[in-house]
């Protein structure tokens, strides 16, 4: 099948970022360049939620199924979770990191004093996605999801919504989507929990998008089994939406786990529990990005930021010193000699290179150097291209 040329699985080989085999369905073989990109979207998104206030943890991939009914899972999702008996014991890979969150609590009621809790997790899950529903990084069986969980006292719930909505459109925007657009979906058919939760937990996410006037639209009945959500959508270049962050709004897995905090008056209170991502799955937000810009992406993004070509033969060792400072720098570098030069910007720009360093006699006896990206062409000083090259390719920073 020839894929079109803003297909994400066509730009993932033309930048070698990952490819899929037969023996793995679903699951991504990550070279080493989609491996950086899929760091940095990581390390993104941890960002922001360190600056929250969030903690990074880690809970386990296998849980015994009495955790799953605990959670509902076991009862609304087990046809699409991988299932390993633990002896004569059923047991299943995590779909979602939630009931881990809840467990790392141990059993114990913490002081209202320590809300909010913050828990956030790079967890990988695994759901059983029927084989002709799968399509690249858009539906897997295997993905990571930047899964975070705000236990609190339902006064302050709607603060801690209001706070994460207002965090996500300056977050999308480093990414260069200028449109997000948010959705309250409410409660379904089939879901866990009576009607006074979700009356209380639909009006605190309806309350925390008007505190901040932000606009949204109704999804009747598509909220998740456990709780309604906000979910969040970016508009791409091609005018297509795609559904990626979200946050919910749960007191079902709170009281099925039997969470509680003691209050001010030494009482022991249900929390709140909110789910969030600001990604939803990492990988499926590579994929959008992919689409989005193409082999163009941002330069902070790009898994290789700076190609540096040598004219000929006598430039190589220079190439290799300027190489060697912009990796000091923390700049993705690397030197291209192999070649025609034509060939080898042809060959950077096919592989979404954001700065081509063009390195010949000329450039050596005036000590400055050719630097081409997609705003155009410019001559700088070798140091100051080192400097404007650096500032160009650093990551922002993901504020509170």
């Amino acid at each position: 099948m020839k894929l079109q040329s803003n297909d994400h699985r066509e730009l993932a080989r033309r930048l070698d970022l990952f490819h899929f085999r037969d023996e793995a369905p679903g699951m991504a073989f990550w070279r080493p360049n989609g491996l950086l990109l899929h760091k940095a979207l990581e390390d993104a998104a941890r960002q922001l939620a360190l600056a929250q206030g969030y903690r990074e943890v880690r809970t386990p991939q296998l849980l015994r199924s009495d955790v799953w009914k605990s959670s509902g899972h076991w009862e609304h999702f087990r046809h699409h979770m991988f299932q390993a008996p633990d002896g004569n014991l059923a047991a299943a890979l995590k779909p979602v990191s939630c009931p881990g969150h809840i467990l790392l609590l141990n059993g114990r009621s913490p002081s209202y004093r320590e809300l909010p809790l913050r828990l956030c997790e790079f967890g990988v899950c695994h759901r059983n996605e029927p084989s002709g529903t799968l399509h690249g990084l858009l539906r897997l069986r295997q993905f990571t999801q930047d899964d975070g969980h705000i236990f609190c006292e339902q006064d302050n719930a709607v603060a801690e919504i209001s706070r994460f909505c207002g965090a996500v459109a300056p977050f999308y925007r480093a990414f260069g989507f200028e449109s997000v657009r948010f959705a309250l979906s409410t409660r379904p058919q089939a879901r866990a929990g009576d009607d006074a939760d979700w009356d209380v937990a639909e009006a605190a996410l309806a309350r925390a998008l008007e505190e901040r006037d932000i606009p949204f639209e109704i999804q009747p009945g598509e909220g998740a089994f456990y709780g309604p959500k906000i979910e969040f959508s970016l508009d791409d270049r091609a005018g297509r939406a795609w559904q990626c962050g979200t946050i919910q709004f749960d007191l079902a897995m709170a009281r099925s786990f039997g969470l509680r905090y003691l209050d001010r008056h030494g009482e022991l209170r249900r929390p709140a529990m909110l789910h969030r991502a600001v990604f939803g799955s990492v990988e499926r937000f590579m994929a959008i990005l992919l689409e989005h810009h193409g082999a163009a992406l941002p330069p902070w993004l790009a898994p290789v930021q700076a190609a540096v070509l040598p004219v000929g033969e006598a430039q190589v060792e220079s190439a290799r010193a300027l190489d060697r400072a912009l990796v000091e720098r923390g700049v993705r570098s690397s030197v291209e000699a192999d070649g025609s030069l034509a060939r080898r910007v042809a060959l950077a720009n096919e592989r979404g290179v954001a700065f081509v360093v063009v390195l010949g006699d000329r450039e050596l006896r005036s000590n400055r150097v050719s630097v081409r990206s997609p705003a155009g062409h410019q001559s700088l000083e070798r140091s100051r291209a080192v400097e404007d090259l650096e500032r160009l390719c650093a990551a922002p920073a993901f504020g509170a």
